[in-house]
């Protein structure tokens, strides 16, 4: 259970002070902590709340949406923010087809070219991946389910993500194992036993069936959808993937009930069906 940790995304409606009070009165030894809500606190109030608390940040999100073209002064910016937290990774959502901003319909004269996406997300981390190294953060490449490949990440299987981060060192790239995104994949025990040391973060939720119509909020509490957690727990281990296991929902109703509800619900959960 000490490894157990809250993505603030699960209790969306907290605050970051709020959501770290809540971790240390929960008993829960981490947090991922998202930008949004850091820059409301600010940063220099977030890592003294952080160091007084004696909470682990596990995780920063997020970096990423690389496939623009954009100038990737942001992302430098939020490799600097984990630095300071002390968060060992930045999750990295990698951007969709150019010109497909996320939950909207294409903008004129978008890209279809998905290798051309790819080859820009492999041009930036080549740019960012020294930075990152250089700070002591890891660049986390998050493959994102086929259904938000369009407008989200056009990285889908975790294979995909560790042919791009084995492209660098170890300590600067590696890579999200997301139970809600790789569950169906058939090769997933493969790719996770390949990525061995190079998995930064495990993450864990279910995947609701049916999805709701916003398919990005049809992520569940675990033992409420579809995924059997434990073998996935396993292979994370058996890879050697020692770190926090981050627990990060989203979906409106978990958002709506009470978090500290939430957070006795989560710890029940993962005792039950993740840890098995």
């Amino acid at each position: 259970m000490n490894r157990l940790s809250l993505n603030q995304w699960t209790t969306r409606n907290w605050s970051l002070p709020e959501a770290i009070d809540g971790c240390v009165r929960h008993g829960i030894e981490a947090i991922g902590i998202w930008r949004e809500p850091l820059h409301e606190c600010g940063l220099d109030a977030a890592v003294k709340l952080v160091a007084g608390s004696g909470l682990r940040v596990s995780s920063l999100c997020r970096g990423g949406f690389l496939t623009g073209g954009e100038p990737l002064d942001d992302n430098r910016r939020a490799i600097d923010e984990a630095a300071a937290l002390g968060a060992p990774c930045l999750v990295m959502v990698v951007g969709g087809l150019p010109g497909v901003p996320p939950g909207l319909p294409p903008s004129p004269g978008f890209s279809r070219s998905l290798p051309g996406a790819r080859e820009r997300v492999a041009e930036a981390l080549a740019e960012l991946a020294p930075y990152a190294g250089e700070r002591g953060v890891r660049l986390a490449l998050e493959p994102l389910h086929p259904m938000y490949c369009a407008d989200r990440a056009v990285i889908s299987t975790l294979g995909q993500a560790l042919d791009l981060a084995l492209a660098h060192p170890a300590e600067q790239v590696g890579v999200v194992v997301d139970t809600f995104h790789v569950w169906w994949d058939p090769q997933v025990f493969e790719q996770i036993a390949r990525a061995g040391d190079r998995i930064a973060s495990y993450q864990v939720c279910d995947w609701l069936q049916p999805l709701p119509a916003e398919v990005l909020l049809g992520r569940g509490m675990m033992g409420d959808g579809v995924i059997d957690f434990r073998p996935l727990t396993e292979a994370v281990e058996a890879a050697g993937y020692t770190g926090d296991v981050e627990v990060e929902i989203f979906n409106a109703e978990v958002w709506a009930t009470d978090p500290d509800e939430v957070l006795a619900t989560m710890k029940a959960r993962y005792r039950s069906e993740v840890l098995g």
